[in-house]
């Protein structure tokens, strides 16, 4: 099986080898990193324990580099026996992340954080933001249907692969064939999804922390 950190490199590997650094201002959206994914009784297996880590260095990085604003986005579940249900101790974000702090914070009850409130489109459009670096939880889920609807929308759109991560999957064909899919194998296919298909550039956390050429960070 696949190591994160090999997946990460192959992904990265298989965009055209050209890594431009995202230019300021540039949106950090940081998706559904809620306590309540910690609940695995519920999810089942994850992979890549260090995403919360690069998250938040992520997070750091756009604060002391001034890369532009950071918006928070959270997951409020309608379903009551969901970890993310609304109100319950598992909606509530991660506490390395302030929503105070944020430049906006949307909630949401779909996939899509541009289905949220208040509008996240609308938000980007008012500061003539165009480029995006999106990171959080599920890879495959909000992070990926964030990604297809940014890249239809027409932003410039990079997913910090390493700093996201989801959880081993299964269901059942209509042929009755039971299939399954490891969180890992889940993140490479979201990985080439989104190169492949033209939404977004698929980066690490360390490349797009790192100083840009231009000086201002």
């Amino acid at each position: 099986m696949l190591s994160v950190g090999t997946l990460v490199a192959t992904a990265v590997a298989d965009c055209d080898g050209t890594m431009t650094l995202p230019a300021a201002p540039c949106a950090l959206i940081v998706i559904d990193v809620q306590d309540g994914f910690s609940d695995t009784r519920f999810w089942g297996p994850s992979v890549n324990p260090q995403a919360e880590s690069n998250i938040e260095a992520l997070v750091s990085c756009w604060r002391a580099q001034d890369r532009g604003p950071v918006v928070l986005v959270r997951h409020d579940s309608v379903h009551v026996d969901s970890p993310l249900f609304t109100g319950s101790e598992g909606n509530r974000l991660q506490s390395f992340l302030d929503e105070g702090a944020a430049e906006l914070f949307v909630t949401k009850s779909v996939n899509s954080a541009f289905y949220g409130d208040p509008d996240l489109h609308a938000w980007l459009q008012e500061r003539e933001i165009a480029e995006l670096v999106l990171c959080g939880i599920q890879t495959n889920m909000c992070v990926e249907t964030t990604a297809r609807m940014a890249g239809n929308l027409g932003y410039l759109v990079t997913v910090a692969l390493d700093a996201t991560r989801t959880f081993d999957m299964t269901t059942t064909l209509p042929d009755g064939e039971r299939i399954t899919r490891t969180a890992t194998e889940l993140m490479l296919t979201t990985a080439l999804n989104l190169a492949a298909g033209g939404f977004a550039t698929i980066a690490t956390s360390a490349e797009l922390v790192r100083p840009r050429s231009d000086g201002t960070g």
